[in-house]
Formats: structure tokens, sequence, C-alpha cells
């Protein structure tokens, strides 16, 4: 055992032993997660960015070192999604760097690969903050090279135990290096994610393959046979999957049922007290995602475009890799923009961009996804609006994929950024006066959404209870009540002050148009001179999305 070393075999080994490690302990990294809005949680991204990994490695046959770290670095980095699934990606693919030098890998060789991950994780990180999963990983990697150093002959298997036994130490140190950690009382969630991971690898590296309790297979009720629907006549062009968490337990799964037999056919829904599972043949994925989203986040998500691949068995686990269609120019500029909701569809549409990616809280996009929206973008410059700040880093690693085009990404935060960089667009100006001016454009927004408490929480010294309205303003905590009303009239006063000149009002859905003239009216209270614009955004999540400039 001592002696063992990676191999090409038991690298892929162990790499889907760590996907099933972190699908197994996502819901305890998704607790850890401080804000208790609802958002696209940690252990959710991380454990599909490594469901990725997992399917391209479940494709290999007897592979070697070499090719099993590098289509791992490869299928991670096309499956990231949000800010920890990116930075998981840029660990392997540090780790692949060393490791496809070799034949197999030893205990040093192991424990140098992991630091090279770690440096490229860094790299990739404007103001790395301690306390983080970064933090996690560079004490683990430079505890286990120390070790080598020492002892040059440390087997595979003792760098592996100090690796976690140190990432564990340091896991408990990030309550006590982040103030907002250490005012909830919790550990780092993609801390802990990465540790479940690298567990679940030191099993595969014994020879332990556990019986693990995966929430989409714990249910009798949930294992319906996709693979076995017919789909010959092709009469709907995208094949759907989806598991949602049900967090509205009085939501009528009947008439989710209705709606998509409306958009789409070869419809199967099962249903237990946690999950609901969809699989529809639709040409509006967008919208059976939505309906999707109404009972909760989103857990797992599959479409493929089925006119395309007509031939292929939709099988459990395994997706067949697509190829790129990349669009010739046909023009200077082009947009991609990520939302939500067909009515800020419609508004970005109108704005000029041509493709939206289905996303936002709750369901971040891969990078794949947004790299997919850039190729199929007939434009020599295609500037990218991620619109949330767990996105960002997705979009940067799509457009360091992109080859033919050059990929700008604005790094807006909110929707209201995006909306306002696209409307001071200018396409006679050149790239350098366009980026610029979109760039102060978006600076000069103060935004604000009203949402739900997905969970009970003590943040910043106030108590939290599920289901409570709240109101953020620039990313904080402004106000949490039962009455919705309470926290509009926090957050509007947050946001508006003499010099304000615009405000914009985007509601969701449930909200009706008179709700939102209500919220109009207490705009106005507050300046009698603002130019407010009103929009049915029917986005999921947030009941408001407010700007002011």
């Amino acid at each position: 055992m001592n002696d063992q070393k990676i191999t090409g075999l038991l690298f892929q080994q162990m790499v889907m032993e760590g996907a099933l490690a972190i699908a197994e302990k996502k819901e305890q990294a998704n607790e850890l997660n401080v804000f208790p809005v609802p958002d696209g949680d940690t252990g959710t991204n991380m454990s599909m960015t490594m469901q990725a990994a997992r399917e391209e490695m479940q494709r290999l046959t007897d592979p070697t070192l070499a090719k099993a770290a590098d289509a791992t670095a490869a299928a991670l980095l096309r499956g990231a999604r949000g800010n920890s699934g990116v930075i998981l990606s840029l660990l392997f693919r540090g780790m692949a760097k060393k490791l496809r030098e070799k034949e197999d890998a030893d205990g040093c060789d192991f424990a140098i690969a992991l630091r090279e991950g770690v440096e490229t994780a860094y790299k990739a990180v404007m103001k790395p903050a301690e306390g983080t999963i970064l933090t996690v990983t560079r004490v683990s990697a430079q505890h286990a090279v120390e070790l080598c150093q020492s002892d040059p002959a440390m087997s595979v298997h003792d760098v592996f135990a100090a690796v976690l036994e140190r990432g564990q130490t340091a896991l408990e140190e990030t309550t006590k290096q982040n103030p907002v950690l250490e005012k909830a009382g919790v550990v780092d969630a993609g801390g802990f994610g990465f540790l479940a991971i690298f567990e679940g690898m030191f099993d595969a590296f014994r020879g332990i393959h556990k019986e693990r309790k995966i929430e989409e297979t714990t249910s009798s009720n949930a294992a319906a046979d996709f693979g076995a629907i017919n789909d010959e006549d092709i009469t709907f062009t995208y094949c759907t999957e989806f598991i949602a968490a049900r967090k509205d337990k009085a939501r009528n799964v009947g008439r989710m049922r209705s709606l998509l037999s409306e958009i789409g056919d070869s419809l199967v829904v099962v249903e237990d007290d946690d999950i609901v599972k969809v699989h529809v043949h639709t040409d509006q994925p967008n919208k059976a995602l939505e309906e999707g989203l109404k009972f909760g986040p989103l857990l797992t998500i599959k479409i493929e475009n089925m006119r395309e691949q007509h031939t292929a068995k939709v099988i459990e686990g395994t997706v067949a890799p697509k190829e790129r269609e990349i669009r010739e120019p046909e023009k200077k500029y082009g947009f991609v923009a990520v939302a939500a909701g067909d009515g800020l569809h419609a508004v970005f549409s109108d704005l000029g961009c041509d493709e939206i990616v289905q996303g936002g809280q709750t369901m971040n996009p891969s990078t794949e996804d947004i790299l997919r929206a850039v190729d199929r973008t007939p434009a020599e410059i295609v500037y990218v609006f991620p619109n949330n700040k767990n996105i960002i880093m997705a979009a940067e690693q799509a457009a360091a994929l992109c080859e033919n085009k050059k990929v700008i990404v604005m790094p807006t935060k909110n929707i209201p950024q995006g909306i306002s960089a696209m409307l001071v667009f200018d396409s006679d100006a050149e790239e350098t006066d366009n980026t610029e001016a979109m760039q102060g454009a978006l600076e000069g927004v103060r935004a604000g959404q009203v949402t739900y408490a997905a969970r009970n929480s003590d943040f910043d010294g106030k108590k939290i209870k599920e289901g409570e309205y709240l109101a953020l303003c620039e990313g904080k905590l402004t106000a949490n009540s039962k009455r919705q009303h309470d926290v509009l009239k926090k957050l509007v006063r947050e946001l508006v002050s003499d010099s304000s000149t615009f405000a914009t009002i985007i509601y969701g859905e449930g909200v009706s148009e008179e709700e939102a003239a209500k919220l109009e009216d207490l705009f106005r209270r507050e300046n009698r001179n603002l130019e407010i614009t009103v929009i049915n955004g029917g986005q999921p999540v947030y009941y408001y999305i407010l700007s002011v400039e």
C-alpha cells in the first residue's frame, strides 16, 4: 500500500469517487453559506462541476495518467459553475500540468502537483481573501511539500493523509480568518467542499468505494428511467431534465405538469417530499426551468439538442460531448447576457443582445454554457454580461477558452448594471471607448433586491427566519421582515437620495402590475423628480430588482 503510485486508471477512479463524495455532502456545504438568500450554493456548484469530470472519466478506457489528468482538467473547466467551481477547476488544471509529465506519480509528485494547482488558482483571483477554499488548499499543499522536502520517499498514502489532516485544521481556522464566518460561527463552505472531494479521492486510492447516500438517488420515487423514453419522432428540439429541491411544499406539481404539457411532450414528472424531477422535450427549456425554480433551487440540469444528437441515447450520468458550433463574424460587436425570466430576456434582446444564457441566482450557468453562447454570436468582439458576482469567474474562463473572437467580460454583478452598460454602447465608437463607457455606467448604478430567506440564520446580529422577506442594498442586508412592505420601504429609503435622477423597478414572477405601481409611489415619495421605469422582468427568486442612478 505505502509503495502504491497514482496511475492513469487510479486517477480516473479517484476523480469519480471525489465527485460522488461532494455530491453526498453538497447540502452540508450549502448549509455553511452564511448569507441566507437563495443562491447558486457552493456545495451544489462544486458538485455539478465535479459531475462534469465524472462523466468524462466514465468515457475513458484504460487512460494514461496524462490523459486522465488532462481530461479531468478540461471537463472541470467547461463544467465549472460559480466561483467555487471555477477555483476547483483551476486547482485541477494546475495539478494536470505536473501530473502529465509522469507515467505514474509518487507522493512528492502528488504534493508538487497540488502546490501547482494552488498557484494556478491564486493567479486567477484578483484579490484572494483569507479564510476561503484558497487558504485551505494553500496551507494543505505547502504542508505536504514541506514533508516531502524532509522525506523525499514519502508515499502517496502519507501525503494524502497529511493533506487531509492539515486541511481539516486549516478549515477550522477559516472561522477566525473571515469576520463574516466568525460572526456566524461556521467554516468556509468551499474549503469544506475541497476536503470532501479529496476524502473521496483518498478512499478510491485505498481501494475503498463507499455506498454513498446521494440526494438524487436516495428516493426510489425519483428513479425514473429517462433513457427508456422513445424520442424517434423529434417534434421538439431540446431534451430538458432537472431536479428541483421542494422548498415550497404547498406549490402544486399538477399545475406545473399541465403547463409543461402545453410547451412540450415526452413529459415525466416524479415527486416526493424533498424533490421534483422533470424530463420534457420542448422548444422552450427556459420556461421549463423557471417552473422548476418556483419549487426551489435547481439541483441538477441537463439540456440536449436532440436534432443534433438524435442518434445518442440519453444515459443517466453520461452525456456525449457536444461539438462547438462557431458562427463566423458578420459584424464588429456582439453581446451575451446572463438572465432569468422572459421579461428580462426581452429587455436584453431589445437592447441588442445576440445570446441570452439562462441563469442567475440558484442557477449559475457553466463556463461551457457561456462559451457556447459566445460561439453562436456572429461578431468579432463579444461583450459578456454575467449580471451576477458568482458568474463573473465562469465568464472569464469562457473568454480564455474562445480562440477566434475577442471576448470582453464586463464585471456586472446584477441585472441593472448589465442594462445600464448596454444603454451607453455606441456601435460607431472604438472598442476601448465603449469598454470605458460601459465600465463607468455600471459603476454609477446603485442596486437593490427583495427576495426571501432560504434558511434560518443569525446574520450580522440579526435573527432571520426562513421565509422572511429580505431587502438587499449593494449586496448587503438592509432589512428583514414578515411584511414585504416594510422591507421595501427601508430599501427605497436606502437607495434614493435628493441627487437621484433615474430609477428602475423590475418586478418578478408572482408580482402584479398593481403591486409594482404601489412601489413606484414609494419611490416618488422619496424623490418626486425621479424618472421611473417599470419593467415586468418575470424573474424567479427576486420579487423586485431595483436600481437608482
